[in-house]
């Protein structure tokens, strides 16, 4: 009943109180996930919060391969998460020529780049800015220059959102990893986080060369389609950035394989960016285990698993990694 919702929608966002701003109008804190809300603005949320959780229980009473749960997205409807959160426009990915020549295997049954050695850096948060793309590209290049080199230092994002529009990049209204990497080719290099620590805004490029951290030599193209160059890739080289297509179903994550009927294959769609860091299976169902760029609050850590052999939502259209 509304009651029970109502304690729920107060206890997932630990409505801390009920305090009076400047204007007399009451405001109510959100302080797990850093919100405020007017009195006006707090009903309109707490309906959309419940139409959310409506969804997340009638998912989570069926028979799927991953269950949903409240998040700091339950107060946004997916048309307000997808303007926030995910490109504004999808990028074209049939740019990505495919240069990458796989093996014929076999391959390892699993693999877990973050289990290998200190090549994975902590799960990141893109804010409300549609700059998955940048997180996916230093994420990736953090670990294939740890890998190279044994060091493992966080990158900057902000320089890829100010710098890197001449490669078809558009800050927070998305970009490609692969036009990324390209830019960081050109541009001979990328400084640290610490040296151009991200602020989730466009801004003026003020990049340093002489504090340019880590290079790449050469961009690989995944061939689309390819899941098991993806595969190759992963297992025998380094994590992959990958894009697909984010559907309203996504945005509740929680755990176990995500798959999806929801969503497309095809490269007009993808619109977000995230980072392939190994693969397994489960009960016979394969998947990856993806880094994604919302937080650790959100799903398994900040990860979560995808279904893997069928180019679920695009995944396999416009992958792509750096060499160093």
């Amino acid at each position: 009943d509304m009651r029970s919702v109502l304690i729920v929608f107060t206890l997932a966002a630990v409505t801390s109180a009920l305090s009076s701003s400047e204007e007399g109008k009451s405001v109510f804190l959100n302080v797990q996930h850093n919100k405020v809300y007017s009195l006006q603005e707090y009903s309109h949320r707490l309906s959309i919060f419940t139409e959310n959780k409506k969804t997340i229980d009638k998912h989570n009473e069926g028979n799927h391969s991953y269950t949903m749960a409240l998040n700091q997205f339950s107060d946004m409807t997916f048309k307000e998460f997808k303007k926030f959160f995910l490109w504004s426009e999808p990028q074209n990915c049939s740019a990505t020529r495919g240069n990458y020549f796989r093996s014929k295997g076999p391959f390892p049954d699993s693999v877990d780049w973050r289990k290998k050695g200190d090549y994975v850096t902590a799960v990141k948060n893109q804010g409300a800015c549609g700059s998955c793309w940048t997180f996916s590209t230093t994420g990736c290049l953090e670990s294939v220059t740890a890998i190279a080199t044994g060091k493992l230092t966080p990158l900057s994002e902000q320089q890829l959102v100010d710098c890197a529009q001449n490669f078809n990049n558009h800050g927070c209204n998305g970009g490609l990893p692969s036009q990324a990497f390209e830019y960081i080719l050109y541009n001979k290099g990328l400084m640290t986080e610490e040296d151009y620590p991200y602020t989730a805004v466009e801004g003026p490029c003020v990049y340093k060369p002489q504090l340019a951290a880590a290079f790449v030599k050469d961009v690989v193209n995944v061939t689309a389609y390819d899941e098991m160059g993806m595969v190759d890739a992963v297992a025998n080289r380094n994590p992959v950035s990958f894009a697909f297509e984010v559907t309203s179903d996504f945005m509740h994550y929680r755990q176990g394989v995500y798959t999806s009927t929801e969503c497309h294959n095809t490269p007009d769609k993808v619109n977000h960016a995230v980072l392939a860091v190994g693969y397994g299976a489960e009960k016979g169902a394969p998947y990856w285990i993806v880094k994604n760029s919302w937080g650790a609050g959100w799903g398994i850590d900040g990860y979560f698993l995808m279904e893997r052999g069928k180019n679920m939502c695009g995944l396999a259209v416009c992958a792509s990694f750096p060499v160093v």
